[in-house]
């Protein structure tokens, strides 16, 4: 049986976890809250198996604890803000309420952050975006890193950027947090770490030679992982790339072009935009729409002995409600990073519930 904890334990835990490393009580809870939601919605390698990089950040002093973000645009329905290396999450959860607060005025309302440190999982922000009835879209990028491969090319030009989209639904709600890349960061240092393979090939070595080695990213010569659609269709996925690091490097005018942003080490520039569908029409007529879509995906036919389609967004949302009423499974590895570290500061480990 998998190990559980209460949901409310893992996020006390974390909360002291950061308060014990020196953030405000009030911004700790806030970044235990958008871990602890990575988790719950399944997205393992960018929930609680972040606590322990952003401890280190706020020890080292890489992120910054106190401050706020320097508001360097603010025309209402958009703003831009520089996080000046605060933590992402919360940063990134800020930015999220206070287009909250103004898009019922505005009926869109699109934000940047640049130079936050790093924002983890985008659909952990959106649970709260689905239930107040509004849509909303989110890319972020890294500006010192290179991972992604341009389609054809062997060099590593993008970052392994997300999109993520929120919609709410009839009975599930649309949403999905997916990279452009064939798979991210985060799993192919987790196969490192337990010496496996990728799961397909879907990196190319530094000679360009396309392979599941998870070491082939670091080489040397250092390796890239090739973007979405591999090596017959990847300029989709460079497309896609390309777009994201616009929206949130370009918009945001900070990234590429920047000779200090080479030493940000994980810092995002971030693209948000929420949407109240009601502005653009009766709200009925809205989920009309999108519930007739639910329910072709849901009812379409597959093949014998298949299991159903799945809208994007119900098997985390229905993962999130099981593990909200039954305890929290973490992946094996996270408990084990968090334990020295609170030893380290004092904190008590979460007791498990079986």
């Amino acid at each position: 049986m998998p190990v559980r904890y209460d949901h409310n334990d893992l996020q006390q835990f974390s909360t002291r976890l950061f308060v014990a490393a020196g953030l405000a009580e009030d911004r700790a809870a806030v970044m235990a809250e958008v871990f602890l939601e990575a988790d719950l919605l399944g997205f393992t390698t960018h929930g609680m198996n972040r606590v322990a990089h952003n401890v280190r950040w706020l020890l080292s002093g890489e992120s910054r604890s106190r401050g706020d973000p320097e508001v360097l645009v603010d025309r209402g329905a958009l703003f831009n803000w520089d996080a000046g290396f605060l933590p992402g999450p919360w940063v990134v959860s800020q930015a999220v309420d206070t287009a909250l607060e103004r898009v019922s005025q505005y009926g869109v309302v699109t934000a940047t952050l640049r130079r936050s440190q790093h924002i983890a999982c985008l659909a952990a922000y959106l649970p709260k975006v689905i239930e107040a009835g509004y849509l909303a879209l989110m890319t972020c990028s890294t500006p010192s890193e290179r991972t992604v491969s341009a389609h054809g090319g062997i060099d590593p030009v993008f970052s392994a950027n997300p999109i993520a989209m929120a919609a709410p639904g009839h009975e599930y709600p649309l949403l999905f947090d997916i990279s452009m890349s064939i798979t991210a960061g985060g799993y192919v240092a987790r196969a490192v770490r337990e010496g496996t393979r990728m799961q397909e090939p879907c990196l190319k070595d530094g000679h360009g030679r396309v392979t599941d080695d998870p070491r082939a990213l670091e080489g040397p010569p250092p390796g890239s992982i090739m973007p979405i659609g591999g090596a017959g269709h990847g300029y989709k996925g460079a497309a896609l790339s390309a777009a994201t690091e616009v929206l949130s490097m370009a918009l945001g005018g900070y990234g590429r072009a920047d000779p200090d942003a080479a030493g940000d080490g994980e810092a995002n520039s971030v693209f948000l935009q929420l949407i109240d569908p009601s502005a653009f029409g009766p709200l009925p007529v809205f989920r009309q729409q999108l519930h007739a879509l639910q329910n072709l995906v849901m009812t379409s036919a597959v093949a014998e002995g298949a299991p159903p389609a799945r809208l994007p967004g119900q098997r985390a949302w229905e993962q999130r409600s099981e593990q909200l009423a039954g305890g929290v499974v973490l992946y094996p590895t996270i408990m084990e990073d968090l334990a020295p570290l609170a030893a380290q500061l004092g904190v008590a480990l979460p007791q498990t519930l079986r």
